[in-house]
């Protein structure tokens, strides 16, 4: 039987109009199949019948049996478990960014740790293993379980595991805040410096931050971010104090670019787009397929734009197969009449 190494991926055609894609991120063996996706159990414990005519269905039972069972079953998040985390609101170009700290977006998974444990935004316990966590503070401390720029779902594969696998030695805890600190923003970094360098995590340090000179300096550093693969800036207003929800003082900018695809399908609105276009399906001129379900007036899902027609579609980055992420129409290309070649 054909194996998956780690990083690698395969498709192979299922029920579905499109190919399920089988992948093999961080020793985790997932499928795009809505069989593997539904199951209630943790992501290195699942497997469904594509995985298992790819590998041989002995393999899959190896596997699974192998994989170490959660030592005890995560109770359901509660509002009491719930993190109070500041968040974020989009970048506005009215506000004047001069004094402001510039930071990157790491495109990661926000983690708050308690003092004792990881908890996601939605109060989820992730289970890092006690060496990942040694020497962390006893304080509460906000920050982003990361790989590198580009590796989200490879991030997503490790953290969401319970069997607190070694592939957690990729993983690194890059602290941005202290919630329970005291004074204003420069204040709560510097106990962040100081309060690491004390510990000395071996799997955590503090992201930097840089003043930033105006609008043209957060311009350039969008640029030359987005260029590495990064995902966009953070920017906190100085002086400003840690707040639950969301709050002015702390705000996101990327940069949205665009690229040309092709309509090959118009795909069935559910709710309250039932009986007219629900979202496109459209193809690169490379052949990669995907979904545009966003973007459109009513109008325009009455009457969405012809199969075969050329659409210009904005985005914030590409995924790891080369897939736009957040896809959303902009309009039709009357000058472009084909990106597939006949």
């Amino acid at each position: 039987m054909p194996e998956l190494l780690d990083g690698e991926s395969v498709e192979i055609q299922g029920s579905a109009r499109s190919p399920y894609v089988l992948k093999n991120v961080g020793g985790v063996f997932s499928c795009s199949c809505p069989a593997w996706r539904n199951q209630s159990l943790p992501i290195e414990r699942r497997s469904c019948k594509h995985l298992k005519t790819l590998r041989g269905a002995a393999a899959e039972a190896a596997r699974i049996g192998a994989a170490v069972a959660p030592a005890e079953t995560p109770a359901a998040p509660t509002p009491r478990n719930v993190p109070p985390l500041l968040l974020a609101h989009s970048w506005e170009n009215h506000i004047d960014p001069a004094g402001w700290f510039a930071s990157e977006k790491l495109d990661g998974v926000r983690a708050y740790w308690t003092g004792d444990r990881f908890l996601s935004r939605q109060g989820n316990v992730y289970h890092a293993p006690a060496w990942i966590t040694h020497n962390l503070p006893n304080v509460p401390l906000d920050g982003e379980l990361w790989i590198d720029r580009k590796a989200f779902q490879r991030t997503v594969s490790i953290v969401r595991r319970h069997d607190q696998s070694d592939h957690w030695r990729e993983v690194r805890f890059v602290v941005f805040d202290a919630p329970a600190a005291k004074g204003g923003f420069e204040a709560r970094q510097d106990f962040l410096e100081t309060t690491l360098c004390e510990h000395q995590p071996q799997y955590a340090r503090v992201l930097h931050q840089e003043r930033c000179r105006g609008l043209q300096h957060l311009r350039e550093e969008l640029c030359r971010i987005t260029s590495l693969g990064g995902e966009g800036l953070m920017l906190r207003q100085s002086g400003s104090r840690y707040e639950v929800g969301r709050s002015s003082t702390l705000v996101k900018a990327k940069l949205l670019m665009e690229l040309d695809a092709q309509v090959v399908e118009h795909l069935a609105g559910q709710g309250r787009h039932r009986g007219r276009m629900g979202a496109l399906l459209v193809q690169l001129a490379n052949g990669l397929r995907f979904n545009v379900g966003t973007g459109f007036t009513d109008s325009q899902r009455e009457t969405p734009p012809a199969v075969g027609s050329v659409i210009s579609v904005r985005y914030q980055e590409l995924t790891e197969r080369g897939v736009p992420r957040f896809p959303s129409f902009l309009h039709v290309r009357r000058d472009v009449n084909s990106l597939v070649a006949e």
